[in-house]
Formats: C-alpha cells, structure tokens, sequence
C-alpha cells in the first residue's frame, strides 16, 4: 500500500486558515480524495483536553514555556494516534496548523527563541514534518479586527496588537526557513476563491507526487 500524505494549514488569527481548510478538506472529498481532517492543538482525546487547558482565557497565570511544553505534548500524541496512523494507511491528512504555529506564537510571539521551540518540538515529533504547507498570508491588524466580531474570544485571541505583530514578524522566519515546502496565498480573497484554487493546487501537488 501506498503511503498517503500530510498537509498542513498555517496563518494568522483571522487569516481564514480553519474556515479555508475545512472547505479544501470537503472539496478533495467530492473529488474522490480519501481525506482526515484535523487540527491542533487537538485532533485526538488527549490533545483536546490539551487544547482546552491552553487556550482557556481564565488561565492568565500559564507561563510561556509551560504552553510551549503543552503544544509540543499534544502534538506528539496527536502524531503517533492520528496523523501516521493514517498516512500509513494511504490517506490525505490536512491539518489546521503544525509545528509552524509553535515557532511563530512561542517562539517569537512568546519570545521564547525559534530554536529553543524547534528543539523541544523535534524531541516530539522526531523530525516527522508536512510534506506541503499552505500558507494564508494576511496583515496582523486585519486578522486582529476579524477575530475582534468573533463571539468567543480564546486566550491566544485576547492577546494584544503587539504579540500578534511578533507572532507575523515569526512566519515571516518560517516561511524564509522552509520556503521549499510553504505555498503562499493571499488571504484578503474571498474564501471561495481562495478554496477553489487551494484545492487544485493540492490536486496538482499530488498528481506530481505521485506520478
């Protein structure tokens, strides 16, 4: 059996990314594509519960490296029940952010080091990274005025101007990083521009792949 292949989803709050991924993910399906879609943090048992406790607003007192450590905890779990399981098993799996996030939001967000966050989340995952990442490229200001109608807001979410400016200036490193494996589009699109084009870019992506 063919092995399948793992794409993940990254941008900004705001930026459209989990709306954007979810309609890619039903698109491939009406397309004959076997897709799992999931997120993170979250994605499995464990790593929702995970999810919870890290992006709860009432835990004001979480310590930047304590969430670092969450992250990179629940993605491990999240990898070895959900995302290889299934790529071993032929399938497409597209998930709503990676190990990108963690270099941008504590790595430079948190400013904790990109370094320091890669090496923690090398330790879990070893090395096991997307194949393909498709990026949504927006402005901080108009991610943080989209969220702001949002009617839950998440601790992530309540940060200020000034962490969500870092956390921009922390994919522009990850997108210089890893400009081989990030397909940059323009998230001020309509969504279903956006979705459309994603979708036949990855189509062609894995027809390329696996010719």
């Amino acid at each position: 059996m063919k092995k399948g292949h793992f794409i993940s989803f990254e941008g900004p709050d705001g930026s459209g990314k989990t709306t954007i991924s979810s309609l890619v993910s039903q698109a491939l399906k009406k397309r004959g594509f076997d897709v799992v879609y999931t997120r993170e943090p979250g994605g499995i048992r464990i790593s929702e519960m995970i999810r919870d406790l890290i992006l709860d607003p009432k835990n004001v007192e979480m310590d930047a490296k304590t969430e670092a450590l969450l992250y990179a905890a629940g993605r491990r779990q999240h990898l070895v029940e959900k995302i290889i399981p299934n790529i071993d098993a032929g399938r497409i799996v597209l998930s709503d952010r990676f190990v990108d996030s963690s270099l941008a939001y504590q790595g430079v967000g948190r400013e904790i080091g990109i370094k320091e966050v890669f090496d923690i989340n090398m330790f879990a995952i070893e090395g096991y990274m997307p194949e393909l990442t498709i990026y949504l490229d927006i402005d901080p200001q108009v991610g943080l005025d989209r969220i702001g109608s949002r009617d839950f807001k998440d601790r992530l979410d309540q940060e200020d101007i000034s962490f969500h400016e870092r956390v921009s200036q922390g994919y522009e490193l990850v997108k210089e990083k890893y400009q081989e494996r990030l397909k940059i589009f323009d998230g001020n699109r309509s969504i279903e521009d956006l979705t459309s084009e994603i979708t036949e870019y990855i189509i062609e992506w894995i027809t390329a792949h696996e010719a």
